[in-house]
């Protein structure tokens, strides 16, 4: 979109599309999107909007942490919308548009608690040595059938010939298309939304499937890794189907992943992973060190529920460890192989769940710690990385204590979001504690 709107172009765009209202969007902790709906001509002329400081931190299950980072007098922050990012909502009954907004505070800093400006503080740390990141997501999700009572599992939905799918369909076509309406509709609202994306593939899971989106700016591709979930949520509804982005969804079947393909170019665009010889750079080496550092005390950032920690099993496909390798799918950290202009690191920890600012924000910062601090990565592993030990934290309360106890993650990330985070995620687990599971029902009640 322009990024020369005025107020006069604005409204006289929105008068001619009959534009009704303006979804004024941004991103909270978890990547769900929040905000307020506003009329189209008050939105052309810059009204100005406010929301609740404590919003981009409510958890998932609705409520606001006690924590002290929070004020009291819960004050405002402005939410200032970025017209690039000014589309057409494709799933709209009536006319309608949204933008992604930031949140700054009222005296114009950015909100320490909102993701997107997490994100935005990292790339003005690249900005300011020359370095401009270049990312791709991978992004896994489930197509289930409706799930009106939670305490039953999820299931697959009803395909074409009216039969569910049973799995074992990795790129199958056909089960690919065994849901055409969907898929149809849901391109087509991709593409409204300026969502570069590259390959669409069933996955190993029964009914599961993943979409590459382009490599691009990180900014901007974050903002189209997040309008790409909803619009996924938003089009599986219109189709009696629920999108479903846990990480680990249906027991038994595979997890879902968020892999992020990074690399960066300096001022002239040359891949700085790339040498003169287009060989492997000592940049390279660099920042694969970084994310190896401080992946584990991370790690809440890429897993951030309680279900996230589900998916990492050996075997899996979904790593154990931040051991790095070249085309290796079996450690945390591959090279692919590729051009010396293409060169890139995947990081394979964060799960589908992860909120794509703060995954990208988490796994770029360790990078350029690496870079600046100049650290050495490990050997790349040969062979089958699943034969180390487990190198990651393995549960929502380890990875939670990493976090709180890292001496570098308030440096990487802010000392305020770190902290806010953290007193976010002790309240979601506190509330995880007061449900009683299947599983303690089924063997405790007789047993115990």
């Amino acid at each position: 979109m322009s990024l020369s709107w005025t107020p006069e172009r604005l409204a006289e765009h929105f008068t001619a599309l009959g534009v009704r209202d303006i979804e004024c969007v941004f991103p909270d902790v978890s990547g769900h999107p929040r905000g307020k709906l506003m009329p189209a001509a008050a939105f052309a002329r810059g009204q100005e909007l406010r929301i609740a400081q404590a919003i981009p931190m409510q958890c998932v299950t609705g409520e606001y942490s006690y924590d002290p980072i929070f004020p009291d007098a819960d004050p405002d922050v402005r939410l200032v919308p970025d017209l690039s990012t000014l589309r057409p909502v494709p799933w709209a009954s009536v006319p309608r548009w949204m933008a992604i907004h930031d949140c700054l505070e009222l005296d114009g800093r950015p909100c320490a608690f909102a993701p997107r400006q997490v994100l935005q503080a990292v790339l003005a740390r690249y900005a300011a040595r020359g370095l401009t990141p270049v990312v791709a997501p991978e992004i896994e999700f489930y197509l289930t059938a409706p799930n009106p009572d939670p305490a039953q599992p999820l299931r697959p939905p009803s395909g074409r010939g009216g039969q569910t799918e049973v799995g074992q369909s990795a790129f199958s076509l056909d089960a690919l298309t065994a849901l055409a309406p969907f898929w149809d509709a849901f391109h087509a609202a991709v593409d409204a939304l300026g969502i570069r994306t590259d390959t669409w593939i069933h996955e190993v899971g029964c009914s599961q499937y993943e979409v590459n989106l382009l490599h691009g700016d990180a900014l901007a591709v974050a903002d189209q890794a997040f309008l790409f979930k909803r619009a996924a949520k938003e089009v599986a509804l219109q189709h009696g189907l629920c999108a479903v982005f846990m990480a680990k969804p249906i027991q038994g079947e595979a997890g879902s992943s968020m892999h992020l393909h990074q690399s960066l170019v300096d001022a002239e665009g040359r891949n700085v992973f790339t040498d003169e010889q287009g060989r492997d750079s000592a940049a390279l080496g660099h920042y694969i060190a970084g994310l190896q550092a401080h992946g584990a005390d991370l790690m809440l950032l890429y897993a951030p529920f309680v279900n996230s920690f589900r998916r990492y099993v050996s075997g899996s496909q979904a790593p154990t460890t931040l051991d790095w390798g070249v085309d290796n799918r079996t450690v945390g950290l591959r090279v692919p192989t590729s051009a010396p202009a293409a060169r890139r690191v995947e990081n394979r920890i964060a799960g589908a769940d992860a909120n794509p600012y703060l995954a990208i924000a988490a796994s770029l910062a360790a990078g350029l710690d690496g870079l600046e601090r100049q650290l050495t990565p490990t050997p790349p592993v040969q062979g089958n990385g699943y034969d180390a030990a487990h190198g990651l934290p393995r549960t929502f309360l380890a990875a939670h204590e990493r976090l709180n106890a890292s001496p570098d993650a308030a440096r990487l990330l802010g000392a305020d979001f770190v902290r806010a985070y953290g007193a976010v995620k002790a309240l979601e687990h506190d509330s995880y504690l007061n449900h009683i599971s299947e599983w303690e029902r089924r063997y405790l009640a007789p047993q115990a």
